[in-house]
């Protein structure tokens, strides 16, 4: 059984939409930090404290209560005022936070002593109004105006920043038991006087005011902390998401926890309709539109709910490239990277209004759209997302090919452009054996696999639209690709694939987790999957919390980098969904449990975005990697990927089926998933270990759907 521990950064993140907070434990938001209330790529705080007469308030405890709420408990320190001394403890300060909108903020004191108490409640709040990549890189340059006023008739502070067309504000409101607060020296004062055994209770309202729109969450239903809009949100999402019941109380609490991170990250200012979203990427950097990430989430999550997938068809169809860019990496049918809205972007400083620095994006979307086919069973989506699909395919041949030797390379041209533009998109992510980096133009495995199995994938999209021609053309491409790249990139010596081939068209010869996701798209050679798989559990790569990105026998590996020795869960899920696809169904379920077992460690069964790499012994527990973002949706998602592949679960909505191929392992006895749609059907699935047999029913909630038991394959064109 593991420790007893809470592995995580010492902050406070509560998050709903695209607003979020990240504080210190006792509430504080420090100066020059990563902490705020942000919201749209603007932090809206930049410093908030609350004193007792100027004397800082001593934490007891906080944590969060849900998603978009939290709760702190403070007490005083010895006090003096103008009634005498006040004993350390003798007060307490409960502070409850809550995102919706904006931020609705709670403040009760309470006098525990049998004398009375008069002091000053001081808090100070300040706003810098920083695009979101200055917090992020610590480097802020002030480019407009700040202005501040106090507002005593309704007990508002309002800051303001204008900066030619761009304008933010916030705005501080209160209203307490007691005089009307006062504002001076850069403080909003309550005079607070408490009888023995007296309670004061302060509601505070944090506006952000983004030109004519104003976010805002208040507190407006008797005994109801949490902003009503964002309870009915999230209600409806934990309805209509697929259920699980486990007695594996770690599997259950990890289930349960991912699918609240994933609703709380909806973007619900892209909401199309009511079941159609799309999700955020992650807090605290990521709170925004992502092509690669939100494609991952809404395919971990087919077995979930489809609304994510729908919503990320439609959002990145809109923002689909129709033009050259240079500034942007942009170029005809490319699938954007990301979206900004902080003032960085609007006036053009940096290339994100989208950027198109992806290469994986574009595959992905075509892989999505028909795997979200697949599970609805509606050719009207196909017929829907036709055009943008036929573009996509276009600019993998055109755009994506650079060289026309077949395989996909990549090259970024804008000055602010990324080094890699794959899933491993850090700079100094692609290293050769020796440990130097890999210049561009890089040909990265995983993107070879991707467009074949993109390309598998519409041709069996295209014969349901009745195009049989199309289809017989890209399974021809599909099958010519997977020979070249047999020969291209297996090196028999090493018993493994290459990272992928460098600017001379030489195989990078490094040991990385890349390969795993050649298993997940089905373009490995079936002979050699077993040598793959193998290679990922030698000490080098397995850690037993995960499969490293990295070697630890690399001269770049460091267990402490982001992409360079590190685990990622969700690259350990698609590596995990590889591995049952060629048939090594204990193995994918070794990957499930280790990195299951790590998320015990962390703060309410967690996933974070990454950890560090080193070795799991006896008595250790993982390290958070510094930065990480907690909540992430691919991290929370790849839950749903190790379940799935556990399951060996693939929906033919289309034909009105649902295949199963289950194989539980001795930790996960039985399991039901209750209420997964396929198609308009909704069935519960029931799973139990018979001996070393794993047995299986299936009964219907609504509608009717074929189950049957099926092993996959991987794609033969």
């Amino acid at each position: 059984m593991p420790l007893d521990l809470q592995v995580g950064p010492p902050v406070l993140t509560i998050n709903q939409g695209s607003t979020f907070v990240v504080s210190d434990m006792d509430g504080g938001i420090s100066d020059k930090s990563e902490l705020g209330v942000f919201s749209s790529d603007t932090r809206f705080v930049s410093y908030w404290s609350c004193a007792a007469n100027g004397e800082a308030w001593l934490p007891l405890t906080s944590g969060a209560n849900s998603y978009n709420t939290c709760r702190i408990y403070l007490t005083n320190p010895a006090l003096l005022t103008e009634g005498g001394a006040v004993p350390e403890g003798t007060l307490g300060l409960t502070i409850e936070r809550a995102v919706g909108e904006g931020v609705h903020e709670h403040l009760d004191l309470a006098n525990y002593s049998q004398e009375p108490v008069r002091l000053n409640l001081e808090i100070v709040v300040r706003s810098d109004f920083a695009d979101l990549f200055e917090v992020k890189e610590h480097h802020f340059m002030r480019r407009g105006r700040i202005v501040t006023e106090w507002r005593p008739a309704s007990g508002e502070l309002e800051t303001s920043y204008v900066h030619d067309d761009f304008a933010r504000s916030f705005i501080y409101r209160m209203t307490n038991d007691g005089p009307a607060p006062h504002y001076a020296n850069g403080r909003v004062t309550f005079d607070v006087s408490l009888d023995p055994g007296g309670v004061w209770h302060a509601c505070c309202d944090y506006i952000l005011v983004e030109l004519e729109r104003a976010r805002a969450a208040r507190c407006h239903l008797e005994g109801s902390f949490s902003p009503p809009q964002a309870n009915l949100l999230q209600e409806r999402w934990m309805e209509q998401a697929t259920s699980l019941r486990t007695p594996n109380e770690d599997c259950y609490r990890l289930f349960h926890q991912s699918v609240e991170d994933l609703g709380a990250l909806r973007l619900h200012d892209h909401d199309f309709e009511p079941d159609v979203w799309l999700p955020a990427a992650g807090v605290p950097w990521f709170v925004t539109i992502f092509g690669r990430d939100s494609l991952i989430a809404s395919l971990q999550c087919m077995v979930l709910n489809c609304g994510f997938v729908r919503g990320a068809l439609k959002k990145l169809a809109e923002l689909q490239a129709t033009e050259m860019d240079d500034w942007r990496d942009a170029e005809p049918g490319k699938i954007p990277h990301e979206m900004r809205f902080g003032e960085l972007a609007h006036f053009k400083r940096i290339p994100h209004t989208p950027y198109y620095g992806t290469h994986d994006a574009t595959p992905l979307y075509l892989i999505a759209l028909h795997e979200a086919w697949r599970w609805l069973g509606e050719d009207s989506i196909l017929r829907e997302y036709r055009d943008v699909a036929l573009r996509c395919l276009e600019w993998i041949d055109r755009h994506g090919d650079l060289d026309g030797d077949g395989f996909q390379e990549y090259r970024t041209r804008s000055s602010l452009g990324y080094e890699n533009v794959a899933w491993k998109d850090a700079g100094d992510a692609v290293v050769y054996p020796d440990g130097t980096q890999v210049h561009q133009p890089k040909a990265l495995c995983e993107l070879q696999g991707y467009v074949f199995d993109a390309w598998m994938r519409m041709a069996e999209a295209f014969e349901a639209l009745d195009e049989g021609e199309r289809a017989a053309a890209l399974r021809t491409k599909a099958a010519d690709l997977q020979a070249r790249f047999e020969e291209a990139f297996w090196c028999e010596d090493l018993g493994f694939y290459a990272f992928g081939l460098d600017p001379d068209k030489k195989p990078i010869r490094t040991i990385a987790s890349n390969p795993g996701h050649l298993l997940w798209s089905g373009i490995a050679s079936a002979d050699r999957a077993a040598r793959v798989v193998k290679r990922f559990f030698e000490p080098d790569m397995w850690t037993g919390w995960g499969i490293r990105t990295l070697s630890a026998d690399n001269p770049a590996y460091n267990p402490h980098s982001y992409q360079r020795g590190s685990v990622w869960p969700h690259d350990n899920g698609m590596i995990a969904m590889g591995f049952k696809r060629y048939g090594f169904a204990a193995e994918a379920a070794r990957v499930g449990h280790d990195v299951s077992q790590a998320a015990t460690y962390f703060a309410s069964y967690r996933l974070p975005e990454l950890w560090a790499g080193i070795e799991r012994k006896p008595g250790l527990f993982p390290v958070l990697y510094r930065g990480a973002n907690v909540p992430q949706a691919w991290a929370a998602g790849s839950i749903f990927h190790f379940l799935q592949a556990v399951l060996g679960i693939q929906a033919d909505a289309p034909a009105g089926r649902l295949h199963v191929d289950p194989e539980l392992p001795d930790w996960l006895p039985e399991l039901t998933l209750q209420g997964m749609w396929v198609g308009r059907s909704r069935v519960d699935l029931r799973f139990w270990r018979d001996g070393d047999q794993t047995r299986w029913d299936a009964s219907m909630r609504q509608g009717h759907i074929d189950v049957d038991q099926s092993a996959w394959e991987p794609w033969k064109p």
